[in-house]
């Protein structure tokens, strides 16, 4: 594995990304963050704890599940895991900013798009992601980048977060075909 980021580059990169964030909406009290389970939810509540630092206004953060949106459930039957989704607050009116550790497909996006367009009609959804890297199947653009790193089909992104790895960085590793 290689080490794309350090734990310090990514908290500086989702300070950047708190600073966009709050540089696209003219008002706070409207913003709601959701992060996709499982590191999207980390990486949604540490761009909420730099928005907080940076503007004093604490943001509802929202766990999303997309399992049961995506349009791959049955070829992942075996490997289904299903987490709680809670977002205990209405979406409807409110500036959502969708948030996922790694951008690839744009398959989990949509299906969070949907997911959230069940819960209500947000005024605006807007996405934000740690790390893009490339190969997209759908037409889904992240409107927040932490950092672009392209990749080959046999490579893979992995995101440590403090709560699952015990630490915290960004990895390419190559995959055997």
């Amino acid at each position: 594995m290689t080490e794309i980021m350090d734990s310090e580059t990514v908290l500086r990169t989702l300070k950047r990304i708190a600073h966009q964030i709050l540089e696209r909406t003219k008002d706070t009290k409207d913003i709601v963050l959701i992060g996709i389970r499982r590191r999207g939810v980390s990486v949604a509540e540490c761009i909420a704890e730099q928005i907080e630092n940076i503007a004093a206004a604490k943001i509802p953060v929202g766990i999303l599940d997309v399992t049961f949106y995506r349009d791959d459930m049955n070829e992942m039957v075996e490997k289904l895991r299903v987490d709680n989704t809670n977002v205990n607050f209405d979406v409807t009116g409110k500036n959502v900013v969708l948030v996922d550790d790694v951008l690839y497909t744009g398959r989990t996006a949509r299906a969070a798009m949907d997911a959230i367009m069940d819960m209500g009609r947000p005024a605006w959804i807007k996405f934000a992601v740690l790390v893009d890297r490339g190969h997209r199947e759908l037409p889904i653009k992240a409107d927040f980048v932490g950092k672009n790193v392209p990749t080959a089909p046999n490579e893979r992104i992995t995101v440590k977060m403090p709560e699952f790895d015990g630490g915290q960085g960004v990895y390419l590793e190559r995959v055997k075909e």
